[in-house]
Formats: structure tokens, sequence, C-alpha cells
């Protein structure tokens, strides 16, 4: 059977059935995500899937109600899951500390704000009131800052839920004292708008939170569909399940796409070389990823021995989502999703680097990576409805908030990208060579070298570091062009190509040792030498202390690309 073939097996059947019902109730708390996962599972059995139902311990956060009162004026809010309890009530002086809103993903959950020493200043023993996201990077900053309470300005007339902790997953004992320690609240902009009046003429507010927090017994439904070549070998296809209220675009159609994918390949399992391994995750939105975290951890050395590829699927199939743009991807998978992209819809892909968001858990384990968010809106039309900056739905304002129903899902558009998955995940197992190309990814660092070095000028010299990948990129050359001409066999060529990810994904999106994960805030390239764009804000006194911090980064970073070069001739020959 040909391609073509499975993908007209596609069918919207199953897919906008479940998007229906799950239009119909929430999926925050863990029974509701429970009784979420137990439908997924019976539509799959219902066609003969097989399912694996995992049951682990989660440790979750899950916001009630919350407001903020100022005299005799009470403001509707919503506290972001982390939230510390303040049902009792936590009065304060109100301090406005402004910042612009967020224009892409990675300033709605990684913000810095205020003016140093002057913001701290006022920011102490105050509810501080800012511009944004009630996101980790604003909560942590302000708690540092000494303030007892933040309240969060969202941007439109809604108010969006989240999670404002940087800890990724259940905290282990090293995360703990990143927990956040005070309350948080989002209100919407026009209350905002009043609030920051209240700040200005000196008044105190008053902030309640109502938070239930503890360890839940979550169900993980996981498909193993086993190939018929290499069935150790797997590509990893996951979505999260959990949602804010009824959540359609976020993400039940990432659920229905799912449920699609392991329907249609179950079915046609006698035509994959690799296996594909289909999770849908509890605990992302009160658990800052728990569950694909847990995931992580429990199945850490098969992942690390057998995944060649982890794939993120959210908020696919949204009205209105008819571009391929800010597609997050590892540069190595580039090339390759660009090719299906263009197959499928008919689109050109603008692919970007990956943010600390979504699910991506596996990172510190070292996988190639593609998708997070799916098609969304172009930027034209986003600007004539006025929308701003959201992290799913498309695009779509109703991210995250009441609206999020089931007008944000399209039919149409839900199955083109369903076929866009598939197509991916299905090329990627079978595939005799994996699809990913390292010379892209060797670019990039020497791209990102470069752009160091201009910012360093003659403060540091990171010509270690640049002959460093200019000697991986050779040998990657060499490599491909004797994949390409048969001198180095299919078995062996794939054993590199996985195992590089092993070596250049964590230097280039970790900084926490392998098997560990990294906060839930920004990690630029090749983080060991970042600093390198810092000097300019180092006094002369420090300026000491962050070239030692280069030098040391500096070696990590050369002696994983070294590392990566010497595999590449030890296993190709």
């Amino acid at each position: 059977m040909t391609e073509s073939q499975i993908l007209e097996a596609v069918t919207l059947d199953e897919p906008w059935g479940l998007i229906e019902s799950f239009a119909t109730f929430k999926r925050e708390h863990p029974d509701d995500v429970n009784r979420g996962m137990d439908e997924v599972v019976s539509r799959l059995r219902k066609h003969g899937v097989e399912v694996t139902v995992h049951e682990p311990s989660l440790y979750l956060s899950i916001p009630g109600t919350a407001s903020v009162s100022a005299g005799d004026k009470t403001f509707r809010a919503k506290p972001p899951a982390y939230s510390t309890d303040a049902r009792d009530g936590l009065s304060g002086r109100l301090v406005y500390i402004g910042a612009n809103q967020a224009d892409d993903i990675d300033t709605i959950f990684d913000r810095r704000f205020g003016d140093g020493d002057s913001a701290a200043a006022r920011a102490k023993g105050a509810i501080v009131l800012s511009d944004g996201y009630a996101s980790p990077g604003m909560i942590q900053q302000f708690e540092e800052m000494g303030a007892i309470g933040v309240i969060a300005i969202n941007p439109g007339v809604d108010i969006h839920w989240g999670i404002c902790t940087t800890i990724w997953g259940v905290p282990d004992l090293d995360d703990l004292p990143r927990k956040p320690k005070i309350p948080a609240v989002a209100v919407n902009n026009p209350d905002g708008q009043a609030l920051i009046e209240i700040a200005r003429a000196g008044g105190d507010v008053t902030i309640f939170t109502e938070m239930e927090e503890g360890w839940y017994p979550s169900k993980l439904p996981e498909v193993f569909i086993p190939g018929t070549e290499e069935p150790e070998k797997y590509v990893l296809l996951h979505g999260h399940l959990d949602s804010w209220d009824v959540g359609v675009g976020d993400n039940a159609t990432g659920d229905a796409t799912l449920l699609e994918i392991a329907r249609v390949l179950w079915a046609h399992r006698d035509k994959l070389k690799r296996s594909v391994r289909i999770a849908w995750w509890p605990g992302h939105s009160t658990g800052r990823y728990a569950g694909s975290t847990w995931f992580a951890d429990r199945f850490a050395i098969d992942l690390e021995e057998n995944c060649v590829a982890q794939v993120n699927c959210d908020s696919p199939g949204c009205r209105w989502a008819t571009e391929f743009i800010n597609l997050s991807r590892m540069s190595e998978t580039d090339a390759f999703i660009s090719e299906v992209i263009a197959e499928v819809a008919g689109k050109t892909a603008k692919g970007e680097r990956p943010h600390r968001a979504g699910d991506y858990s596996f990172n510190n384990i070292g996988i190639s990576s593609y998708f997070m968010l799916s098609s969304t809106m172009p930027d034209a039309l986003r600007e004539e409805k006025g929308y701003y900056a959201v992290g799913g739905c498309g695009g779509n304002i109703a991210w995250h908030t009441e609206n999020d129903t089931l007008e944000i899902a399209d039919r149409d558009i839900l199955l083109r990208d369903i076929k866009v998955y598939l197509l991916c995940v299905l090329r990627t197992a079978n595939a005799s060579v994996l699809p990913f190309d390292w010379r892209a990814t060797a670019h990039e660092f020497l791209d990102t070298i470069q752009s160091y070095q201009a910012k360093a000028g003659d403060r540091f010299d990171l010509a270690p570091a640049r002959t460093a990948a200019e000697g991986l990129l050779e040998t990657l050359e060499d490599f491909y062009g004797r994949v390409a001409s048969g001198a180095v066999p299919a078995a062996r060529a794939n054993q590199v190509i996985q195992d590089l990810a092993r070596i250049l994904v964590p230097i280039n999106f970790t900084r926490e040792a392998r098997f560990r994960h990294d906060p839930a805030v920004t990690i630029p390239p090749l983080p060991t030498i970042a600093v390198a764009t810092e000097l300019d804000h180092h006094a002369d006194g420090a300026l000491g202390f962050a070239q030692t911090q280069l030098v040391r980064g500096q070696n990590r970073l050369v002696s994983a690309l070294r590392q990566a070069e010497r595999h590449i001739r030890l296993v190709s020959g």
C-alpha cells in the first residue's frame, strides 16, 4: 500500500466525534482529565487498537476562584496554577511596574520587567501590578525582588489561564526551592487599567486566590504500534489531553489528531518499518508538563536507546490557521518537514527554534524533534482582527479562556493537519536512512557562534568553538556524501544520526545535566557560551567572572562538538 492510500484512509468520523464530546466538559481537574482519557481508550479499543494505560501519581496545582478588591470595588481575576493559596486575602500596597506586551511565545512565557535596582526597591513588600500573562518569568522576577503578590494585566478583554512555576514537571528536591511562594492572579486589560490608576494614587489592594494542590492519580494512555523491520526503534508522537475549560483548539483537536493517526497506523501496521509510539499527556496545564516529564523519566533509558524522533501535537485544525509559520523544529528536521508540508498542504513552512514550552520534555535525553504548535493564521489576518500573541489555538485569542469552544475547530483544516502529522510520522518511521540532516545544525551552530562573537568583540575569543563547529561540518559533509553513495550502510548511518542527537541536542537546548529537566524559561542557542551576548551588562569588576564562565562553557561546547566528530568517524568507518 502506498503513502497516498494510507493518507486516504484518514476520515473525520472518530476525531470530530471526540472533539464534539470534549466540547461538552472541562478537563482541568484530574477526575475530568481521567474521564477524557477513558473516552480516548474506549474509542481506540472499538477499532481494535491495543492500548496500555499508565497510572502515574502526579503533583498538580489546580486553580479555583480569585478576585482583587480595592476599597468598594472588586475585580474579576484568575489565578495561575502554582500560585499560592490566599483564600483569606492578602493585602498590601499596589505598585505598577510596566512592561511591553508579549509579541511572541518566548515573551509570553519568559519576561524581564522593570529597571533593575529601582524596580526592586519599589517591588519590595508590595503587590506588583504589571503587563502580560502571569508567566513563570514574571512571577519569579517579582518574587526575587521581594514582592508579596503579583497581578498580571492580560492584553485583552478576556483573562487567560496559565501556570506560573518555572519547575518543569513534578518537582524533585533540587527543584522545590523554585516553587512560587507568593499568590498571583491575572486580570483583563480594562480592569488592569483601573488598577493602574489605583496604584498611581498610592492605593492598597487585596488578592484572593483559592488553590488545590497535591498528588493525583492520573491516567496516561499509550499506543505502541510495532514496526516490521526495526520494532525496537520508534517515533514518539504525543500531545496533552488536559486543558483549560473545554479547550477545543488547545488541545481537543490535537487529541483527535492522535486518535485518528493511531487508528490509521494500527490498521496498516504491517506497512511500518519502525514502530510508532503515541501518548496522551495529563498534567500539562496544571503540572507544567508533568505527564510528559513522568514519561521521559520512567522510560528514559529506552528513549535514549530507541527513540529516533519526538513529535508534539498541539493546537492543529483551528479556524483560519491556513499557514505553517513560526513552526517549532530542530534544524536537522527542517528540510524534511518542509517537504511534507509543501506536498500535503501546498504551503511553504517557516520554521523556528523550539521554545522552552509545550511538552518538549525530552531535550535532556537528546532527541531530534519537530512540531509543537501546529498551523496558524497569517500575520496579516491577526493584525486585521486586532489579535495579540497567544500560545496556541492557531492564533485565536480564545486560547486558555472559556471561549475555546467548538467554533474554534475547523473540519477542513483539521483533516489537512492530520495528514501532515501522519505523513511526517510515517516517513520518519519508514525512511531507509533517517531524514535528519545534521549539516543544517552545524550551520546553525556557526551562525550562533558568529553572532555571539560579534557581541563579545575583543573581550573574548570564540575561535576554538568556531574551529570545532567547522570541523564537525566538514566531517558531516563527508559522512552524508558517503551515505548517499552507499559507502555507509543504512543501519550504520542511522546509528550515527540518532547518536548525534544525544550529543548535539543537549548542548544546544539544555543547561542541566542529561536526564534532568531545565527550568521553564527560555534557553538561548548554545547556552554554555550565551553569556558572550551579555558582556555589555557586566561592569569592569564583573567582566572577569563572565569571561571565566565563557572559558568553561566553551570547553564544554568544544568537547561536545569534537565528541560528535569522533563518533561519526568511529561508527561510520
